[in-house]
């Protein structure tokens, strides 16, 4: 049977990765023209996913032509060279040529985190780096602190302190080209022997990374406040992973009466720490947020993670985290010895940029961008008949909100007609451990990527394809 690895699948969801995966198999010729495709739940139980997922991949293939299906039989992979774009070439240069822009065809890709060009400050961002080159010459050739340069640090706290109400020593941040390699960091600075949990629903990448690091995780339910401190306990978890300010993907802000519920679990017993995600805080679309739990932390148990990702864009990866004054003097006695994964071209281009107003003021200028295409999205689902048979979830905090549908249609049969007509979608199953909690037809409208222009006929594929 087909299996593939799904420790590493990047911004894609899991259908779209498997899909990806067995599109690639096609076209280098692995899978056969004619051959047969395993069943929908035979396959889901090999790979360790939800049958929604495997539906969700089997209906792209299909709505693009790589595979068919036949009446009580099953699926077959199609004759590639049947396919017009592709059917002059062979299995070998197929393999070898650069993937097609899935984006080209799409009205509107619901699943993307990818920041749109037009938004990335590219004119004070190419001012900033020829200033570096001409102002730093001398430090851009000097080896990096293994924590990153102090100017850096120095900026992220203060604007820490500006925007969250932190207060945060600069030796305590400590540098990393994304929050994964921060992750390895962590396991390394607080044991193997620890129990990770994890919030369910949630982002999937942090099981990823504790899993291939072999650690022990437990996924822990939610309600309407946030993580459940008691299931902690009953899991005996000594380190858990949470976003009270924007959880991913519901959306959820956790009141200040369960983050103080949460920080009396951690300072109960020796060893316990709380991982803070506090990713797209700054996009809040409405109010101030809650405060961090770090900044309301007595105990010294919180571990404060950012990345610039979701405000700069998805490809500049510069992170940090803010350690534990404790678990600070643990990593440079012991971890000191990594270089730090971020140029000092890089690290020096940021520091400037949010020393300089630069970052305050493209980190409004977003705000302002998301919020008028959100409200843009909103008024157009309100005044078509697609709002009488939808509700809204969670529209406040950063650029995603719920969408939950009232229909008799199966979540894949929606997915799959939404598919055909360009706009991909992603629903909220796909983020849960446990399928039998996971919900039917609610989906994460990511709408980051999505163009205005498209916004009326977008409106009218989702109701197209999820109540007609």
């Amino acid at each position: 049977m087909l299996t593939y690895n799904f420790a590493n699948i990047g911004s894609d969801s899991m259908y779209e990765f498997l899909y990806k995966c067995i599109k690639n198999d096609i076209l280098a010729g692995k899978i056969k023209a004619g051959e047969k495709l395993p069943s929908k739940r035979s396959f889901a139980k090999n790979l360790g996913i939800s049958v929604i997922t495997v539906e969700g991949a089997y209906g792209l293939l299909m709505a693009e032509g790589y595979i068919y299906s036949l009446p009580k039989k099953g699926f077959y992979a199609a004759d590639i060279n049947t396919l017009p774009m592709i059917k002059t070439k062979s299995a070998r240069s197929r393999a070898q040529e650069k993937p097609l822009n899935k984006s080209a065809n799409v009205l509107a890709d619901f699943t993307s985190n990818q920041t749109e060009t037009e938004v990335f400050p590219f004119t004070v961002w190419t001012k900033t780096m020829r200033e570096i080159m001409a102002d730093k010459q001398k430090e851009l050739m000097a080896n990096s602190p293994s924590g990153g340069i102090m100017e850096l640090r120095r900026s992220i706290a203060g604007h820490l302190s500006d925007f969250r109400a932190m207060n945060v020593e600069p030796e305590r941040i400590i540098i990393g080209a994304g929050t994964e390699y921060l992750y390895g960091l962590l396991i390394q600075i607080l044991g193997k022997e620890n129990v990770y949990g994890l919030e369910d629903p949630g982002y999937q990448k942090p099981y990823k990374i504790y899993k291939s690091m072999g650690v022990s995780s437990e996924f822990i339910s939610m309600d309407e406040y946030g993580i459940r401190t008691q299931a902690l306990e009953e899991k005996e978890v000594t380190v858990v992973h949470t976003s009270p300010s924007h959880h991913f993907p519901t959306g959820a802000v956790m009141p200040i009466s369960r983050r103080y519920e949460l920080l009396g679990w951690a300072s109960r017993k020796p060893g316990r720490y709380i991982i803070e995600d506090d990713y797209d805080s700054e996009l809040r679309m409405s109010g101030r947020p809650l405060p961090t739990l770090q900044s309301i932390d007595v105990s010294d148990r919180v571990i404060y993670m950012n990345t610039f990702t979701k405000t700069l864009c998805s490809t500049v990866r510069i992170s940090y985290m803010v350690l534990p004054e404790a678990l600070a003097e643990k990593y440079y006695e012991n971890l000191s010895f990594y270089s730090c994964t971020v140029s000092n071209f890089e690290q020096y281009t940021l520091a400037r940029f949010i020393e300089n107003g630069s970052f305050e003021k493209h980190i409004n200028r977003l705000r302002n961008y998301y919020q008028e295409k959100r409200d843009a999205l909103l008024a157009a689902i309100g005044s078509h008949e697609l709002y009488r048979h939808v509700s809204i979830y969670e529209k406040e905090s950063g650029v995603h909100f719920l969408l939950k549908a009232e229909t008799e249609k199966k979540e894949a049969d929606i997915i799959q007609a939404a598919g055909r007509a360009g706009v991909r979608l992603n629903p909220l199953s796909a983020y849960y451990f446990d399928k039998s909690q996971a919900p039917e037809n609610i989906y994460v409208i990511n709408y980051s990527s999505l163009k205005e222009e498209n916004i009326k006929k977008t409106v009218e594929v989702l109701y197209e394809a999820m109540i007609l």
